[in-house]
């Protein structure tokens, strides 16, 4: 009898416990759907300058204490709004990552606030072999093919690349050979951009994404790259010919005509009448 009560006793506890867990369970489902909310998140990745439709977003249940500041419950809310950075599947939409309400799509939907876009033409060389993708920050550095004293400069610094070419997309990491860089820059940088192009060569000069550091420097010129100074010239069409009488102590009397760097010397020279 004792040890059918013992065993009666344990059947009972089980189911209690079993109850217990069964109850404890429901509850906290309930209380868990009482405190999730909804957002919107991207059903696909999505590529920056992308207008925003339907298909392109779905919803889903996220716990209420943690939702994202910015974030939205509608799909109907981001109807025709465009994105300025890359979103990938399951990231929630905040109002950080998009551009302004009746902003178009494409590029201008990309370009900061206060900034300009300005393309370039590069070749493979120049634009430095491909690496210069969207989203990467470079350097610009221009020279000028003076016939007397050649320089090459840095212009520019901290310049981010919009596009390359018609591309937008800053997922990829391949090198991509193209003949235009689209580069975001201010308005004061645009006119330096476009005066540099007109008077000399541009380049690229591919940075590190997080160094902020500035490296302006006086240039480099061809006395200072090679180690040695370049002669110049007097280009005044009006400066006279420098002709200097040097006596020297010989048996018969010479004269040294200068020329520029060209030196003459002349016996039984007659000085001019105007010199007298």
């Amino acid at each position: 009898m004792r040890n059918t009560g013992a065993l009666g006793m344990i059947v009972v506890s089980l189911l209690l416990g079993i109850a217990a867990v069964v109850v404890a369970g429901k509850w906290l489902n309930e209380r868990a759907n009482l405190q999730a909310s909804t957002i919107v998140v991207a059903a696909h990745d999505i590529n920056v300058g992308t207008r925003l439709t339907p298909d392109l977003l779905k919803t889903i249940d996220w716990p209420s204490g943690s939702i994202p500041s910015g974030s939205f419950n509608d799909i109907k809310l981001l109807d025709s709004r465009v994105v300025k950075i890359n979103l990938y599947r399951g990231e929630p939409l905040l109002e950080g990552k998009l551009a302004p309400e009746g902003t178009a799509g494409g590029l201008s939907g990309v370009i900061a606030d206060g900034k300009r876009a300005i393309t370039v033409r590069v070749n493979d060389v120049v634009g430095v072999a491909g690496f210069a993708l969207p989203g990467s920050q470079v350097d610009i550095l221009v020279n000028i093919k003076d016939h007397q004293n050649p320089i090459s400069k840095i212009v520019l610094e901290q310049i981010l690349v919009l596009a390359v070419e018609q591309d937008l997309g800053r997922d990829e990491i391949k090198p991509k050979v193209v003949n235009a860089v689209t580069l975001e820059v201010t308005p004061e940088q645009a006119e330096k951009l476009d005066l540099a192009r007109s008077v000399g060569t541009l380049s690229l000069v591919l940075r590190n994404q997080i160094d902020r550091g500035l490296g302006a420097t006086d240039g480099v010129r061809t006395e200072e790259l090679l180690g040695t100074k370049v002669a110049t010239t007097n280009t005044n069409p009006e400066a006279k010919e420098n002709v200097v009488y040097k006596p020297v102590d010989t048996p018969m009397p010479l004269v040294e005509i200068i020329r520029g760097l060209q030196v003459e010397s002349i016996r039984d020279f007659k000085k001019p009448a105007h010199n007298k």
